[in-house]
């Protein structure tokens, strides 16, 4: 038997492996992978700032798939299309878990790794991401003044401001609840949808009446879909303040922020809310 390496050294110049590419290969043109791979510029000598670069971009890449994914899942419940919605939130679910799974290559760094390239990025800071205030507003969590932040880069800040007066993916689910006849209060469909979402005790008292009913019932696959998402969210939001933690500790934030303090008091916030507190009423 021929392992991998022989196997290479077999190609000859007439396989089709080994045939020249008219340009670039159709790998790259499909992939932009020369693209991707052109965006890692150090600023710094500092050996752990192209893991930081990586990391961060590689993120960015989760984001935007997972704002994808949820967009699709909010359309098909505006179509009550079940099914669908329930394989994009099924695909975004893995998407979320890998992002959680991104903070690996930086999750160890030690102040002195971080202040060896911390200097490059100046003011910059995660918490000036579009895509993932995109990912926030999905969830429901929703800041005017957030959007205003980005007002300086016109396309960026248009395409927040729909985000911004969308209805969110957990908007769009209660909207789905209700025409399937569950009692979802007036002022809860009727509700401004430019403001955060906040934890109502109708929806809690529907969430309680399917958790409480069949266990086979496609609504309690559908809120157990989500408290997973939200579930995966708030591992990703803790690792943050995790790596953050062991890099700087207290320290204040490049973006002005209070640091660590700032991020406990965002990841402590719940994930669709009704759905952690209907647990307690079953």
């Amino acid at each position: 038997m021929k392992d991998g390496t022989s196997a290479l050294a077999d190609l000859s110049l007439d396989d089709p492996l080994t045939q020249p590419f008219h340009g670039a290969s159709p790998y790259d043109e499909y992939v932009h992978a020369s693209v991707l791979n052109a965006l890692q510029q150090p600023l710094t000598e500092a050996a752990d700032e192209m893991g930081f670069l990586v990391t961060t971009q590689v993120m960015e890449l989760w984001f935007t798939l997972i704002v994808h994914e949820w967009r699709v899942a909010r359309e098909a419940f505006a179509k009550d299309d079940l099914d669908a919605a329930m394989d994009a939130l099924a695909r975004s679910r893995r998407a979320v878990h890998a992002l959680v799974d991104s903070w690996q290559p930086i999750a160890a760094l030690t102040p002195v790794q971080f202040n060896g390239f911390r200097v490059a990025f100046g003011k910059a800071s995660g918490f000036q991401s579009a895509m993932y205030r995109h990912l926030e507003f999905l969830l429901g969590e929703k800041s005017a003044a957030l959007v205003r932040a980005h007002q300086g880069d016109p396309a960026v800040h248009e395409a927040l401001r729909e985000a911004h007066r969308e209805p969110s993916l957990y908007d769009e689910v209660l909207l789905f609840l209700h025409r399937r006849g569950l009692p979802v209060p007036e002022h809860v469909r009727e509700r401004d949808v430019s403001e955060p979402y906040v934890s109502d005790p109708g929806v809690v008292e529907v969430w309680r009446q399917v958790y409480a009913g069949r266990q086979h019932d496609p609504l309690l696959a559908l809120g157990e879909m989500l408290t997973g998402i939200a579930e995966a969210v708030a591992r990703w939001r803790f690792d943050h303040v995790m790596v953050v933690r062991r890099a700087m500790g207290a320290k204040s934030g490049t973006a002005g922020s209070t640091g660590l303090a700032w991020l406990e008091q965002r990841s402590s916030r719940l994930v669709f809310p009704d759905l952690w507190a209907a647990r307690g009423e079953v």
